[in-house]
């Protein structure tokens, strides 16, 4: 999954917020790699679920009046979909 947070408040930097954010990613115990515009975590659709809930509390709790959260998902019946699988040609 990846996903993509847009904070935004009248009285915090969004970038603090979106700091916020990433640290309740990197205490999740889940495989992730910051980018640009999006974090990419590896897990199951429910583990990645339920911290997409987590980050948006962790905004809120920072001090974000409002956000948008953008997901992208990416599927395989056979298993997980690795950030290796979709890098590795480019690293």
């Amino acid at each position: 999954m990846a996903v993509q947070v847009l904070p935004m408040s009248d009285n915090h930097d969004m970038y603090g917020l979106v700091d916020a954010a990433i640290k309740v990613i990197e205490n999740s115990g889940l495989k992730y790699k910051v980018t640009p515009f999006e974090t990419v975590i590896e897990g199951s659709y429910d583990d990645v679920m339920a911290l997409v809930e987590k980050v948006q509390e962790a905004c809120f709790i920072s001090g974000a009046q409002k956000l948008l959260c953008n997901l992208k998902i990416q599927s395989d019946h056979t298993g997980y979909v690795t950030i290796e699988d979709k890098m590795a040609k480019y690293e």
